[in-house]
């Protein structure tokens, strides 16, 4: 296909995305039940929501019982996992179990367990480093780190011969994903997030981040979360927890631009220390790994 023609492909087939896998149907009205103000909220009215998909329960408990969610005890009920974890917690669980089910395993270039690898590590790193910096809302950040590559999964299910191109030059150039993209698609992933971010009704710092994490200086809004993520995204990527291939570049973070666009709201990046920050992330991310190939069977 003409790289001329591939945004206008996406476009035209937008209804496909409809036959993509959906999140579990228990989802949305837990996740909306956890909205609520915390002194509203019962816990057996959570654990028999939860309780409703039964996969979904065999995850959240792996997940529970990872030390990465604060737990260093072993959790073998569902109720137990929701009073031990806390409500907040288990909505970071309940979102992340969900969005593992959309990507299935396949003989393709992306690789499901590398993709959640760089989700789920994502996630934890810009909620550990928002804790760092006093960012104001770590578990907003964990969402927007789980969430930024929505778009990849988008191009795979319209675009697969087109995406497969994509990421063979990625991988063969050593160049970041979307920057391959923009090459061979005249889009990006950003650019196709966004659309079914606004499908799925997400909040609308959650759609930015998916439509500006590469460049969180053409946000409108959200500008300090978004380039929270994209300092995340980065992180991950050169600690070779990325998309399954090694990019060939060198980053120096205090000059990245979307440094600059995060210092304005948190002053006491300044002073951050990075060295110690990456020190302490090699073990987490080992945890990550471990933990994404325990929830697809291959632990």
């Amino acid at each position: 296909m003409p790289t001329t023609t591939a945004k206008e492909f996406l476009l035209a087939n937008l209804g496909r995305i409809e036959q993509m896998p959906s999140i579990p149907v228990v989802v949305a009205p837990l996740l909306r039940y956890l909205e609520q103000p915390l002194d509203q909220l019962d816990i057996q009215k959570v654990v028999d929501l939860l309780s409703q998909d039964k996969s979904l329960t065999a995850q959240a408990l792996h997940l529970a019982n990872s030390p990465l969610f604060g737990r260093w005890q072993k959790i073998d009920s569902l109720k137990g996992a929701v009073v031990a974890l806390g409500f907040q917690r288990l909505r970071e669980i309940v979102v992340s179990c969900s969005f593992l089910k959309l990507l299935p395993l396949s003989e393709s270039q992306l690789d499901p367990i590398v993709f959640w690898e760089h989700s789920l590590g994502c996630a934890l790193v810009c909620r550990h480093f928002a804790r760092k910096i006093d960012f104001p809302q770590p578990e907003k950040a964990y969402l927007g780190g789980l969430l930024h590559d929505l778009g990849i999964i988008v191009n795979f299910w319209i675009l697969p011969r087109e995406f497969g191109d994509t990421f063979e030059l990625a991988r063969t150039e050593q160049i970041p994903l979307h920057e391959a993209e923009s090459r061979v698609l005249n889009l990006t992933h950003c650019d196709s997030g966004r659309i079914l971010a606004e499908r799925w009704g997400l909040t609308s710092d959650l759609v930015q981040v998916v439509a500006h994490h590469h460049d969180p200086a053409s946000a409108p809004e959200h500008k300090a979360l978004i380039a929270l993520v994209s300092l995340s995204d980065l992180l991950c990527r050169m600690d070779q927890i990325g998309h399954g291939y090694s990019e060939m570049r060198q980053v120096n973070f205090v000059e990245e631009p979307a440094f600059a666009v995060l210092l304005q709201e948190c002053p006491s990046l300044q002073k951050f220390d990075w060295a110690r920050f990456t020190f302490e992330l090699e073990g987490y991310l080992d945890e990550v790994r471990r933990l994404v190939r325990q929830l697809y069977g291959k632990a």
